[in-house]
């Protein structure tokens, strides 16, 4: 997919994969799910869910490295600031051409706009947290997110996903 078809799809997932409540007991199921998956295909995550700055689920899987969380933090931190996924974050500053540094106030040591940081979106509410691994290129990070996401609410996520990246 073009930058334009990926931004807009991404947008579509945020706007389809809203949570009608998300609590402690959300984030075990969800991210039961999602080690169970990842343990299945041999990938080795860090995930993370929070509400806000307070961790309701994190397991690091065999393969990952003391760098994930970290790449963790900085996915969240993006989440969190600009409510929307970190993989959106990055497609649309790599569109507009504009380096994501601290000419835009941005601290790379702090925010990464790199795939697998995915808004836990309350209807009626807004962002209160997020979903976030690391541990694969920052696309498949994504899509898995996208797709554990919608698994748990009950959709198929085949019409979500994002397809192989052109340019």
């Amino acid at each position: 997919m073009s930058l334009d078809s990926d931004i807009a799809r991404i947008a579509q997932q945020e706007e389809q994969l809203r949570f009608a409540h998300f609590n402690e007991a959300d984030a075990w199921s969800l991210g039961s799910r999602m080690r169970a998956a990842a343990e299945a295909r041999k990938i080795p995550f860090v995930i993370d869910i929070r509400i806000g700055n307070r961790p309701l689920f994190f397991t690091a899987l065999p393969g990952s490295t003391p760098e994930n969380p970290d790449w963790v933090r900085r996915k969240v931190n993006t989440v969190m600031r600009f409510h929307k996924s970190s993989y959106r974050v990055g497609r649309e500053y790599e569109r507009q051409g504009k380096a994501f540094d601290v000419s835009r106030g941005i601290d790379p040591i702090d925010y990464a706009p790199a795939g697998g940081g995915f808004p836990i979106h309350i209807i009626g509410t807004g962002v209160i947290g997020c979903v976030t691994v690391s541990g694969v290129p920052q696309r498949e990070d994504h899509g898995f997110v996208v797709e554990m996401i919608a698994l748990h609410l009950g959709l198929d996520p085949a019409p979500l996903e994002l397809g192989p990246e052109t340019n």
